[in-house]
């Protein structure tokens, strides 16, 4: 197989729909073998497994299946996430606690499953994907919000310290992404044409990103081209953070 991605592993969460699914498709086309992850039983990958990102048990399951199919993950990929809103005095600690469990928890549990053996091996790296929330503001999305700063802490905190081994981490921040998510939302909303109009309005480029354009963007930081960076969160965003600064 070749590929920008020829001999590598990657495990891609949250790849049974909208930028997981996005990533483990653009990944196998590029050579590496997929390990697809998702609550929901995922239709890519060389290996399906339906894992919850916010249980230790679930992850060191599914790190026992990758192991016993013969798999070495050099590539991880957190694109599973809550993304749910409310307004935030009307956020229960519940709520909150079930949004950093996944959201950074996940994240995490993939760091302490998959990065031993890539420092051991001196090769790998992980990225998170993040969003444009945790810098700008969004009234009814402090929770999220929230999760994803610290996600892009964890990002900087675990670049720092696994670089003297090589392993890369790093992060992606997009916008709105026309993904089953932000489509129910606009659904859920009195007027869904004026709610996709008023959102699209927001990205300087006059479109919504597409999974593709994230996937896009993973394949280069997860690639060779990108042996120089780490510790950086990337927004693609269509220029949204521009009208925001």
């Amino acid at each position: 197989m070749t590929g920008r991605l020829a001999g590598e592993v990657a495990v891609v969460t949250g790849a049974a729909s909208g930028i997981g699914a996005a990533i483990a498709r653009r990944f196998a086309a590029e050579g590496a073998r997929v390990v697809a992850l998702d609550l929901n039983a995922p239709a890519e990958g060389d290996l399906g497994l339906v894992c919850d990102l916010g249980r230790d048990e679930d992850v060191q399951h599914a790190q026992q299946a990758i192991a016993g199919a013969g798999l070495h993950p050099t590539i991880a990929v957190h694109a599973a996430a809550i993304g749910a809103g409310a307004p935030t005095l009307d956020t229960g600690s519940d709520f909150l606690a079930r949004m950093m469990n996944v959201n950074v928890g996940g994240a995490l549990r993939l760091a302490k499953a998959f990065a031993p053996a890539m420092q051991a091996a001196r090769h790998g790296n992980f990225l998170f994907v993040s969003s444009i929330n945790s810098t700008f503001a969004t009234p009814g999305l402090a929770a999220y919000a929230a999760s994803k700063a610290a996600l892009d802490s964890l990002t900087r905190t675990l670049a720092l310290e696994l670089a003297p081994d090589n392993v890369r981490v790093n992060a992606i921040r997009p916008a709105s992404i026309e993904t089953p998510l932000l489509l129910g939302g606009f659904a859920a909303r009195p007027d869904p044409a004026e709610a996709r109009r008023l959102t699209t309005a927001r990205h300087p480029l006059g479109r919504l990103g597409t999974p593709d354009d994230v996937a896009a963007l993973a394949l280069f930081l997860c690639s060779g081209e990108a042996s120089w960076i780490t510790g950086v969160d990337y927004l693609i965003d269509g220029g949204a953070a521009v009208t925001r600064c």
